[in-house]
């Protein structure tokens, strides 16, 4: 094989591989920066453009900034807080509560039990005699039979005492 064919196939295949890189890299003129001299230059450009803008913002809510990563991190502690209400750390997860009422159930009937054993006062309710004088006693109130019948006319029996 004679050099110039050497030569000759050499050019051939380094222009292949440039094709190739050319491929991968695109055409400068494709690039949406105002420098298009060289792909470091348009990178450069990009990086200016990316330092100017003020895109965190810890002081305010929009929609075009953001908070910083310990701003976020100090947002989600206080909603947490928030929505604990100082829960003691035995309840301060949906697990552990879902555990304790699991584990518990005895304490949450108990529970339950107490408060279906109210004076209602938004249903009727049957209540035992015994029932009904503790429930007055708790409220300072009489009974209707110690009351009398409130029906009782009492200017007719007024009148007629009077007519007597």
């Amino acid at each position: 094989m004679s050099l110039q064919t050497q030569i000759h196939s050499l050019v051939i295949r380094l222009s292949d591989e440039f094709k190739s890189v050319y491929q991968k890299i695109g055409n400068l003129s494709s690039l949406s920066t105002t420098d298009k001299s060289t792909l470091v230059a348009a990178i450069n450009e990009l990086k200016a453009a990316i330092v100017t803008v003020a895109v965190i913002d810890d002081a305010q809510i929009s929609t075009a900034t953001t908070y910083s990563s310990s701003k976020i991190v100090e947002r989600l502690d206080a909603l947490k807080t928030e929505i604990l209400g100082g829960a003691d750390a035995a309840y301060d997860t949906l697990v552990e509560i879902q555990q304790l009422l699991t584990n518990g159930a005895s304490g949450l009937d108990a529970l339950l039990a107490a408060v279906n054993n109210r004076v209602r006062f938004d249903a009727a309710q049957s209540l035992t005699a015994l029932e009904q004088a503790q429930a007055r006693s708790n409220i300072g109130a009489v009974a209707s039979a110690d009351v009398g019948d409130t029906s009782t006319d009492f200017v007719a029996i007024f009148e007629t005492a009077l007519a007597a």
